[in-house]
């Protein structure tokens, strides 16, 4: 019997492992178990539970800590899927070059095991949000959206006073007058609402990104060229990206015609991250120099995307590293199952981008498609009788 596979997801900015009773990759575990299941195959998803702001540098030892832990001493293959920030992580445990702090060499034995990298609107290049979460008003913002966050994706909806009180906040910052009060407001409401146990993890969870801010500095697009300059491929491995972006004026066109409160306020939100998020400089345009990106996406959505296209939070030509798999409409948090929909599917960022089950069920194809692509690159460097057999997997390209 082949040994299992092993995925490990690691989250972003906004995500967890766990938090509130709630899991935050939940429909990436089911669909990636359930893919592998059809294949004949045992997949174990596992969740590091990552600081979520801390360094990029922490976050990833932290990932080569778990992976070294849990993956066994078999030869099964093992999968790195990173959201956001989280496939920053992914890339520098996985670099030749990294040294990553209090990880000795024998906790990076399975590196030879690897065989892919996914990243999922991950800023590879950074993104302008950064620079505005970096200011003293952005870290109170990026405090109150992320404990609506944990609040809208566990109860399906945050208590409209805490969401009010954050799109009053954003309407300040165009007068240059934020007050700490409001954000305040925001938070007291959002624990209101939740049990108490719930409302004491929130809150220390909410103190742990308080303390450690380092990622929004890193994540500028500035500070992503020290990174891109420091941190290499590791050979033999499959990289490969899923990317997405929101349609800008259906973001603003679908305000108007939202009946719910909260879903006028939600679209309201994230069509101020998405203007943040356009704010792209000419000399840090969050794309590779050569073109390269504008090139893949061109290629597989038949037109040209303005710079200013993104997710809400990452722009698009800064989610481009490796094989595009998958390339369309969707905002940050749809993605990885935050959508509407039956089957437990919460939406709380109202992008406009209309990302379906069907969708994402492409996305998942795509994914594991790739991975298999990857264990059979691996294969190939290594003695055919060392490995078992496996299926020809499906095409991994093209858009939905």
């Amino acid at each position: 019997m082949s040994p299992p596979v092993r995925i490990y997801l690691s989250p972003g900015m906004f995500g967890f492992a766990r938090l509130a009773s709630f899991e935050y990759f939940e429909h990436l575990v089911v669909a990636l178990e359930d893919r592998f299941r059809q294949r004949g195959r045992v997949a174990k998803v596992l969740v590091c539970d990552v600081h979520p702001t801390a360094s990029v540098c922490r976050r990833a030892a932290k990932l080569a800590h778990m992976v070294a832990a849990t993956a066994g001493d078999d030869d099964g293959p093992i999968h790195v899927v990173g959201h956001s920030t989280g496939g920053l992580d992914a890339r520098l445990v996985a670099s030749p070059t990294a040294r990553l702090p209090g990880v000795a060499r024998k906790e990076l034995a399975w590196l030879p095991r690897l065989s892919s990298i996914t990243t999922m609107n991950t800023p590879h290049y950074g993104t302008p949000l950064a620079a505005f979460f970096a200011t003293v008003s952005g870290q109170r913002m990026l405090y109150a959206i992320s404990a609506l966050t944990v609040t809208a994706l566990k109860l399906g909806a945050p208590p409209l006073a805490a969401t009010s009180a954050l799109v009053a906040a954003f309407g300040r910052l165009s007068i240059g007058n934020f007050e700490l009060e409001i954000i305040n407001r925001a938070v007291d409401a959002v624990a209101k609402v939740l049990d108490e146990a719930s409302s004491r993890e929130l809150r220390t969870w909410l103190d742990l990104l308080r303390g450690d801010q380092g990622a929004i500095v890193q994540l500028m697009p500035e500070a992503m060229d020290l990174f891109q300059a420091g941190v290499e491929d590791r050979p033999g491995v499959r990289y490969q990206c899923v990317a997405t972006y929101a349609p800008s004026n259906a973001v603003r066109d679908w305000i108007a015609a939202l009946r719910s409160p909260w879903s006028a306020m939600s679209a309201t939100i994230f069509t101020a991250l998405y203007n943040l998020t356009s704010r792209l400089d000419e000399r840090y345009p969050c794309a590779a120099a050569d073109g390269a990106a504008q090139a893949k996406l061109k290629a597989m959505l038949g037109e040209a995307l303005p710079p200013t296209a993104n997710d809400g939070v990452v722009p698009l030509t800064s989610q481009i590293w490796g094989d595009l798999v998958w390339v369309g409409k969707a905002d940050h948090l749809d993605i990885v199952g935050h959508f509407p929909g039956a089957g437990g599917h919460t939406d709380w960022l109202a992008s406009g981008a209309r990302f379906q089950r069907v969708r994402f069920d492409v996305v998942m194809d795509r994914i594991v498609s790739g991975m298999i692509v990857g264990e059979e690159l691996r294969d190939a460097r290594s003695p055919a009788s060392e490995r078992a057999p496996k299926s020809a997997p499906p095409s991994v390209r093209g858009v939905s």
